[in-house]
């Protein structure tokens, strides 16, 4: 029986050990000391096949017999315990998270991700999953529009339709045009890396169309359209497929909503929730700076996300002004008619707040915020861009409320220098601490408050207040007019609200008014825990 660590050391450790090493010679444990530092590999042969004759080799031998078995015995039972971890590891991540779900990571990386990378040496090794090859019967370009959260949505969309249709996804064109005029690409908010490997065994995703494809787009020899709105599948590939196949490269001009929420094939549905939930992780710079705003919040204890939406373009699209000065007013209604995609122009603003079509305004915020309950002293982070009229309507908010952050007053002007202009890569902020909030409530049910909403859901119900804003702004305006007393007011939000908390339920399906039924994002119930089972604690 040889040691695996060779012969040499045998006569290290008895040099040092034995007197009777050092009747072998000086000469010999200073040799063999050295061995590690030979230069030439025939001077350590030489001196290693020296000291293997006389009393070293047999020395050697009886230390085998002692040392040799304790050697075994400690690796069978460091074996052994390495198996019973592992099994035990595996037992207990199969109760993490959504069961149907449960091996996919979250959007949002652990907070000590990046401790455990910077501190190992040795680099990660990604297990991709397998290609999936199939016959190509096209290229897909898509020019997604809208804000962040309604282009997120649409991403999801274009992977799915592209799935299904067996063509080549290029990787999607972010919207420069709009209100934001954000000139973020792709790549500057979304790991473009980890989209294109995390699909590769659903679809082919390239980052740009070959050499001889683009030389044709310059060329002009490619089809666009807009796809139509809320459409079933049988559209694209009665409709979409052929035009593919003809022309080789097809542009989707618009992709806001254009896959119906219901009707389509369980598959389908959760490959868009796989692309929402895994394929779209923000970059390395804001998954970092994101976890760094949660730890400052968990720092000082529980926080609630507020998604207060009263930013101008939420109000000059909505045509929503009350509480606004004339100046206001007629600021918002230059706004809209200045944009030709906002269609609707004359808007009646009273009658549009009483149907629950407004977003709340930051004074019935705070009383409905009251009225709920919530802790006068709790953190509130406002998950918004700037709000129109500034600290003037938000006073009534900040004096009830005293401890409102936002992102600019959280983190140090450093740590926003490159996300400055940039509107979407904020709200790609806001998003994650959104997610990690114990409590999300939004003012108005806009893009990121349906998004967000199933996000949560997802990552295992997480208390998510969805307002009644037809009921609230008819009781904010009995309270205010003295119709009944500030407990029976309080008494009225609470109940209305007992069963609005994001907790599981069936998705509202309304096939001939698919703009009014429950929108697939906000609920994904063919992706969460089954309803009939009993939800497990996170």
């Amino acid at each position: 029986m040889r040691s695996p660590r060779g012969d040499k050391w045998w006569l290290l450790e008895y040099c040092e050990s034995s007197d009777q090493g050092q009747l072998l010679g000086t000469k010999m444990c200073r040799l063999e000391k050295r061995l590690e530092d030979c230069d030439h590999r025939d001077e350590c042969e030489l001196g290693m096949g020296f000291l293997k004759e006389g009393k070293v080799q047999k020395f050697r031998r009886s230390l085998v017999s002692k040392y040799g078995t304790k050697l075994w015995i400690l690796r069978v039972t460091t074996t052994a315990l390495i198996w019973i971890s592992v099994v035990q590891l595996m037992a207990i991540g199969g109760t993490w998270g959504p069961r149907l779900l449960k091996d996919w990571p979250s959007c949002f990386i652990p907070a000590d991700h990046s401790l455990a990378v910077q501190s190992s040496s040795i680099p990660t090794k990604v297990r991709l999953p397998p290609k999936r090859v199939y016959k190509n019967n096209g290229y897909l370009m898509v020019s997604c529009n809208g804000g962040l959260n309604q282009m997120r949505a649409a991403i999801c969309d274009m992977v799915a339709i592209a799935r299904y249709l067996n063509v080549t996804l290029i990787v999607p064109e972010l919207d420069k045009t709009s209100f934001w005029a954000d000139p973020s690409e792709f790549q500057d908010i979304f790991d473009v890396d980890h989209f294109i490997s995390s699909l590769r065994d659903e679809v082919r995703i390239l980052k740009d169309l070959p050499p001889r494809l683009k030389k044709r787009v310059e060329l002009g020899m490619f089809y666009s359209l807009p796809p139509i709105s809320w459409s079933n599948l049988s559209y694209y590939l009665d409709q979409v497929l052929p035009l593919a196949r003809k022309y080789k490269v097809l542009h989707l001009t618009r992709t806001d909503t254009r896959l119906a929420n219901n009707g389509v094939p369980l598959e389908i549905q959760k490959l868009r929730c796989r692309v929402n939930f895994n394929s779209l992780r923000f970059t390395p710079q804001i998954e970092e700076l994101g976890r760094k705003a949660v730890r400052i919040l968990r720092e000082k204890g529980p926080f609630l996300v507020l998604h207060l939406r009263y930013e101008m373009d939420m109000l000059a699209f909505s045509g929503c002004s009350h509480g606004c000065n004339s100046e206001e007013v007629e600021e918002l209604t230059r706004l809209r008619y200045a944009y030709p995609w906002w269609k609707e122009k004359v808007i009646d603003s009273e009658m549009k707040r009483r149907e629950g079509f407004c977003p709340l305004t930051p004074e019935e915020t705070a009383l409905v915020l009251d009225a709920l309950g919530i802790d006068r002293n709790v953190q509130i982070y406002i998950a918004a861009g700037e709000i129109y009229g500034g600290e003037r309507r938000m006073e009534t908010l900040s004096s009830s409320f005293r401890n409102l952050v936002r992102k600019e007053t959280l983190l140090k002007p450093a740590d926003l220098k490159f996300f400055q202009n940039h509107s979407s890569q904020m709200a790609a902020l806001d998003y994650l601490v959104s997610l990690e909030s114990d409590i999300f409530i939004p003012t108005y049910d806009g893009n990121m408050a349906k998004v967000v909403e199933g996000h949560r859901r997802f990552l295992g119900f997480k208390k998510t207040i969805l307002l009644d804003r037809k009921l609230l702004v008819s009781l904010v305006d009995r309270y205010m007019n003295g119709s009944f007393g500030w407990d029976e007011f309080s008494s009225l939000v609470k109940e209305a609200h007992s069963l609005r908390m994001g907790s599981p339920k069936s998705r509202v399906m309304i096939p001939d008014r698919p703009k009014e039924e429950d929108y697939f994002y906000a609920n994904p119930q063919e992706c969460l825990q089954l309803l009939d089972e009993p939800l497990i604690s996170t």
